[in-house]
């Protein structure tokens, strides 16, 4: 059966991206791809191959459910890492499978030791530390206890990487936390190098710090949003903005267009009221189009009477309340508007552009929110 609407995935878009990324990380620097929140809402089983076909071979998901899709994506010799979320009766598996997974607390420490005793194979942990988001990580008063659980059971885990993350390394509100969090994590990595640990991936970088905050480029970044085609906010772009080609085009390209079709069309008289409710009352004689896509699909309630769709290269004006599953527009002045003719939602249709950021704005959302909610019911169409 045929769903009411479809996202398009573009493939060369996503080459674009990753060659663009690679060239500002430099070519030691191991991109991993981020695809927590199923792939920023493209779906991990369509970005998986798309990233393996661009050279990448290292993705983050934040929990072990998202590691379990990878695994049954991913080629040989590619690689998973799990920043958050981990049940302790998940390790064995994941153990199992050399996936590795981020360590932030004493009570998943001696778990994963336990696991690996138990499958006998070494657990591949992320040392993960504090040093001023504030939400997971070894604090810097707890390092000495930490090396010597460490120490102790050497023989059940293999140290694999040094990480934090960045409270909000897309905004320059937070420059001076952000300078003060490289410091910390610094004299981490120092203290651990004079105690004779060294780690060998050291990976701190997000999207928003790559680019903003070259010091915390270094033997790997965690690529998300910007992989996808998004700036992590204005602020990032425009620090990159003098960099860029002289020709100013913004070379991170979006990856997802979500179309639907119209699905009948009907004429309505001046002074009548369309759909729910009396939020909109017709000047004129107006003919009106159906779109079957509405809230429960990602279209937000907010859009009623606001939001804009592409019909025939021209940006047409919703009227009335979004519904559940529908919407309603205006197409009083197109010419020979037919039932099943195409309907842009996001995307680019003839000269015309409806972006992901206009869209999530009107929403009052980021573009990280809009993305992932994008249901998963939605098929995924890969495109050149």
């Amino acid at each position: 059966m045929q769903h009411t609407s479809h996202l398009e995935i573009s493939k060369s878009a996503y080459r674009r991206n990753i060659k663009f990324l690679q060239k500002q990380l430099g070519n030691e620097t191991v991109i991993s791809s981020v695809v927590k929140g199923n792939a920023y809402g493209h779906g991990i089983e369509n970005i998986v191959p798309i990233a393996e076909a661009t050279g990448i071979r290292h993705f983050s998901t934040f929990s072990s459910d998202e590691a379990f899709k990878v695994y049954n994506s991913i080629s040989k010799g590619s690689q998973i890492m799990i920043m958050g979320m981990v049940h302790n009766k998940d390790l064995e598996w994941i153990i199992q499978r050399d996936i590795s997974f981020y360590v932030f607390e004493f009570d998943r420490l001696m778990a994963a030791i336990k696991a690996s005793k138990k499958v006998g194979k070494k657990a591949k942990v992320h040392i993960e530390v504090e040093t001023g988001f504030h939400r997971t990580g070894f604090e810097w008063n707890e390092k000495e206890f930490l090396l010597d659980i460490v120490e102790e059971h050497a023989e059940y885990l293999e140290l694999i990487g040094l990480c934090t993350h960045y409270a909000g390394a897309e905004s320059i509100a937070n420059y001076v936390r952000v300078k003060n969090q490289i410091k910390r994590y610094l004299e981490f990595k120092d203290w651990f190098n004079q105690k004779g640990v060294h780690f060998p991936i050291y990976h701190t970088a997000c999207s928003a710090a790559s680019l903003s905050y070259p010091e915390t480029i270094m033997d790997m970044v965690r690529i998300g949003i910007a992989q996808y085609g998004f700036w992590p906010s204005q602020e990032t772009y425009m620090s990159k903005f003098k960099q860029l080609a002289e020709n100013r085009k913004n070379p991170l390209k979006r990856l997802i267009t979500w179309k639907s079709v119209i699905m009948s069309i009907k004429e309505v008289e001046i002074g009548d009221f369309i759909g729910y409710g009396n939020t909109y009352m017709a000047p004129r004689h107006m003919k009106v189009a159906m779109v079957p896509v509405g809230y429960c699909h990602g279209f937000s309630r907010m859009l009623s009477n606001l939001g804009k769709v592409l019909i025939q290269g021209k940006m047409i004006s919703v009227v009335g309340n979004v519904t559940m599953n529908s919407i309603t527009v205006d197409v009083t002045d197109l010419k020979e508007v037919k039932k099943g003719e195409e309907v842009v939602i996001i995307g680019k249709q003839k000269s015309s552009e409806i972006t992901v950021a206009s869209f999530s704005e009107s929403t009052q959302q980021v573009n990280y929110e809009l993305l992932t909610r994008l249901p998963q019911e939605i098929p995924r169409r890969i495109v050149y």
